[in-house]
């Protein structure tokens, strides 16, 4: 008889557990993740470059401020009915997808069997392996229409739901991300405050790198320093049209 090993089946547990956490958390946090950074990021890199641009034409605080206080608000509504309408598309298209899935499978089943046949082939499976996994799938419809959506169509549920709520998250995080870049310009001089705002912002951008890197075991590093330099660089755009135009002015 072999003795089972405590110590590697502990290991083992920590592994499938931690597996299992990560999973979780790419499941259900991973979607409100992508769209605080995509609300977040968005408000940040495109306020920081219209401030930018403005202060340089111009030394004036008030048009400053307004400029990118309008800039969030404008950026805030349209990114947030943007993802609405788009997730809501997304959402008819995938339950449309889904009814005609249905159809197929109760009218040639046999063409949808032989799609699910290929599906696992082209995954490796072969003989009564194969066999069995068609059998098994196909015996519930549920899991049957299912595998068609994931497997086939790379269509997944839970991309399309809730659109109004993730339309107003979205637009949340950008007022967020929006405000950042404005903070430096209420407690500095124009030029000391537009460097400020500069750090400040790729400050904030690293560090949500860094939040997605933890979150989905990445390199933080790497992740946090990729966001900031992309999304400075983006915004500095605005200070280059801003320094062409004030120096024209």
């Amino acid at each position: 008889m072999i003795k089972s090993n405590p110590l590697h089946y502990r290991r083992s547990l920590e592994l499938a557990n931690h597996k299992a956490g990560v999973e979780q958390r790419q499941k259900y946090g991973g979607p409100l993740l992508k769209d605080a950074i995509l609300g977040g990021q968005d408000g940040v890199v495109n306020v920081l470059g219209i401030v930018l641009g403005v202060a340089t034409a111009t030394n004036d605080f008030r048009v400053i401020m307004i400029s990118g206080l309008a800039a969030t608000f404008a950026e805030s509504v349209s990114m947030g009915a943007v993802l609405y309408t788009s997730t809501k598309a997304a959402k008819e298209y995938y339950y449309a997808e889904l009814e005609r899935e249905k159809k197929e499978i109760e009218k040639v089943p046999e063409m949808e069997r032989e799609e699910i046949k290929e599906i696992f082939y082209n995954k490796g499976f072969r003989g009564k392996q194969l066999n069995d996994i068609v059998k098994k799938i196909t015996s519930d419809k549920d899991l049957w229409l299912d595998t068609m959506m994931t497997e086939e169509l790379r269509l997944f549920p839970d991309e399309y739901e809730s659109p109004l709520k993730k339309g107003i998250f979205v637009g949340l995080a950008a007022v967020v991300g929006s405000v950042v870049p404005l903070i430096p310009f209420l407690f500095m001089p124009i030029k000391p405050a537009m460097i400020a705002s500069v750090v400040v912002a790729a400050a904030v951008l690293f560090a949500v790198g860094i939040l997605k890197a933890k979150w989905f075991e990445l390199d933080w590093k790497k992740s946090g320093i990729e966001m900031a330099v992309i999304g400075t660089v983006a915004a500095l755009v605005g200070y280059a049209v801003g320094l062409a135009f004030g120096v024209q002015a």
